[in-house]
């Protein structure tokens, strides 16, 4: 995890995954930091692959017991350096502009999870999609519920924008974040792309 200040979890030389005996599964050692945002309390968790959890919450102590209680079969070290790069690229996505960095991600869900993901990354920026809409992207057009299930195991907030998925009445659902900061985010997003296209013009 060379981006990354040294930590236990990132000696040099050290394999990003390998075999748990106790778990008969894959473990992992996942780095943590937490800041503060214009929506809350943010937790990044970092793999030498990239970012493997992003959660926004009220307080540290708590998004810390849901990243542990998400990976049970991980190692962790806490208070890991994020990059400034990327804490100043997320904190930009959080105050609603448009990607400007591509950031790493690790993520890794079902074939149809992943495919559902994509999709959500495709939304354009200050827009957003139903659930019907997403189903239909991944060829799977009576797959809504399917989908909800999908954005509700997405463990990257704001990177795999889930917050732009919407019920067809407009409605705006559920957000595992809450449903006043998914209202922010696309509120914010809204207002920074309004803002882009009135330059423009």
């Amino acid at each position: 995890m060379s981006a990354l200040a040294p930590s236990r979890s990132a000696r040099p030389g050290q394999r990003p995954l390998a075999r748990s005996r106790a778990a008969g599964r894959l473990s992992e050692d996942i780095a943590f930091g937490s800041f503060d945002s214009a929506v809350g309390t943010v937790l990044l968790g970092l793999t030498a692959r990239g970012m493997r959890y992003l959660a926004l919450g009220d307080s540290a102590a708590a998004l810390e017991h849901h990243l542990r209680a998400a990976f049970p079969w991980a190692s962790f070290s806490r208070n890991v350096q994020v990059p400034v790069e990327w804490r100043e690229e997320i904190m930009r996505r959080l105050r609603g502009a448009a990607p400007r960095v591509d950031l790493p991600l690790h993520t890794q869900g079902t074939p149809f999870e992943e495919s559902v993901w994509a999709a959500l990354r495709r939304i354009p920026h200050g827009e957003h999609r139903s659930y019907q809409q997403i189903a239909a992207d991944v060829g799977r057009p009576t797959a809504s519920r399917a989908v909800a299930q999908a954005c509700a195991h997405n463990n990257v907030a704001v990177l795999i924008p889930c917050h732009r998925v919407v019920r067809q009445t407009g409605e705006l659902g559920g957000y595992r974040w809450g449903v006043e900061r998914k209202q922010a985010l696309l509120d914010a997003e809204r207002a920074a792309a309004e803002t882009r296209r009135s330059a423009d013009a």
